[in-house]
């Protein structure tokens, strides 16, 4: 008889992760028919999303409320959706240079809003009252820079609340008093999985309480629901997951959150492969946070060992842009085998809408425990130093590449810091500097192997020199005056 019990609800409990898993790859499929499209770019500001929180508003399913300024004067706004008991508390870019998680709260108030997925939403809704408030520093926003108008770090304002976006945050977190809190950012495309050289894509955390990192039941059924979000990302992203640190910081607004009793989950969006302005990770947030709502509104998640967020591996930070293994580097007469760990550095344009790359060295040496998105063995070959010439024929780069020109003296366009072209355009007074690498050097550069030039390196990019330079992913060359 107990056997029989056992049996039909560990069947059960099959059935209902096999709908949940379904439900998961119905998300994923139909995503594009719910992306808000006027969000594509990382550089949103708070002007972009008013007139959609506008059109949120004229409808009657969902309540919008101004609930603080920030300190430039900018309204916080907070949407709510739902019928059920059970408050869920979501916020997005406390720091105004992560906004990933912005733009997937709205493609998941058009997920809500729409007729499909009917009884999925139903379950949700019904359930749950969910509230978005989805930029909390629309001044750093502004300026695509991680702190306030005030210069200080919202999530370090947990205690002293001298930030009037802080003091938003603990009204309303103390007015609903959520079951469930979704603190949503972005993290250095940089992180990788441990031990491995998959990118942590999104990294998980369910915040400590206190020094002791001890587990009670509010800490518990947030590394629960984590534990199914990290089954449904490993169907998008197999290995591309981290877990991060849990040591206990107690003026951060999640670990205070989580001491006051809101189960905190906090998602972090780092990188993906030709993935800049994060859209694969916006959709992997879109997927997970809803499919962690349905969990959460069926109950399910209590199900799930706590024991298995420990099995998620721990956030670590070895990966470059560009990882060059075994390269041949003569200083001084003598020759050397170096790895070079590159950067592809992001700089603001003005207006904060765009940017352009300027790449530097990380780091050279043995980085056998380093890992790149991608990696070139360079096993043979020998680095070369890039050339000068003058020129006002800058159409075709290849060919000046493949005479191991890199920089050009040529007429330079007005207030331009960069080029499309892959070379660095310069004026009539500029001369070349002794040629070496050292971490902070810009990795400009030629690779030869048996007395041919084959590739480049210009500005933190790799070329092939056999190839068309359009069919490859270069970023931008720079301008030198």
């Amino acid at each position: 008889m107990i056997k029989n019990i056992l049996s039909l609800a560990i069947a059960l409990l099959s059935l209902s992760v096999y709908a949940q898993d379904a439900l998961t790859s119905k998300l994923y499929e139909t995503y594009e028919e719910f992306k808000e499209p006027s969000l594509g770019k990382r550089r949103i500001k708070h002007s972009d999303i008013q007139p959609l929180i506008q059109k949120v508003k004229a409808n009657p399913k969902f309540e919008v409320q101004k609930v603080g300024e920030s300190i430039q004067g900018r309204d916080l706004q907070l949407i709510s959706v739902g019928t059920g008991s059970e408050n869920i508390f979501l916020w997005s870019q406390m720091h105004g240079d992560e906004p990933t998680a912005t733009q997937a709260i709205f493609d998941i108030l058009h997920f809500l809003d729409a007729p499909d997925f009917k009884e999925e939403k139903e379950v949700i809704l019904s359930q749950l009252k969910l509230h978005f408030l989805p930029m909390v520093n629309p001044d750093g926003a502004e300026t695509f820079q991680r702190r306030n108008a005030l210069g200080i770090d919202i999530n370090r304002d947990a205690l002293r609340l001298q930030s009037p976006e802080g003091q938003v945050l603990k009204r309303i977190r103390d007015s609903l008093d959520a079951s469930f809190g979704f603190n949503l950012h972005d993290q250095s495309k940089y992180y990788n999985a441990k031990l491995t050289a998959k990118p942590a894509t999104i990294s998980y955390l369910a915040t400590a309480y206190n020094y002791e990192k001890d587990i009670n039941e509010v800490r518990a059924n947030a590394m629960k629901v984590i534990v199914y979000m990290n089954k449904i990302i490993q169907n998008y992203a197999p290995g591309q997951v981290g877990r991060y640190s849990d040591d206990f910081e107690p003026r951060a607004f999640g670990d205070n959150i989580a001491k006051w009793g809101t189960s905190l989950i906090l998602i972090e969006s780092g990188g993906f492969t030709n993935d800049p302005e994060k859209q694969e990770i916006r959709k992997l947030n879109y997927v997970s946070i809803l499919s962690a709502l349905y969990t959460i509104a069926k109950g399910s998640y209590k199900d799930i060992p706590v024991e298995d967020y420990e099995k998620i591996p721990h956030n670590d930070r070895q990966l470059f842009d560009l990882k060059i293994e075994n390269a041949t580097y003569e200083l001084l007469g003598k020759d050397y085998i170096i790895d070079l760990g590159i950067f592809r550095n992001e700089v603001d344009l003005n207006g904060h809408d765009d940017f352009y790359y300027r790449g530097s060295v990380g780091d050279q040496g043995d980085l056998s425990t380093f890992y790149g998105y991608e990696t070139f063995d360079a096993t043979g070959y020998k680095i070369v130093p890039p050339k000068l010439v003058t020129t006002s024929n800058i159409t075709k780069p290849l060919a000046l590449l493949k005479e191991g020109v890199a920089y050009v003296k040529t007429a330079l366009p007005e207030k331009k810091a960069f080029t499309d072209a892959p070379l660095f355009l310069v004026d009539q007074d500029f001369e070349l500097r002794p040629f070496g690498l050292w971490p902070g050097a810009n990795p400009t550069f030629f690779l030869e192997k048996e007395g041919k030039l084959t590739h480049a390196v210009i500005n933190g990019s790799l070329l092939d020199l056999s190839r068309p330079i359009e069919e490859q992913n270069f970023g931008n060359g720079l301008i030198y005056r």
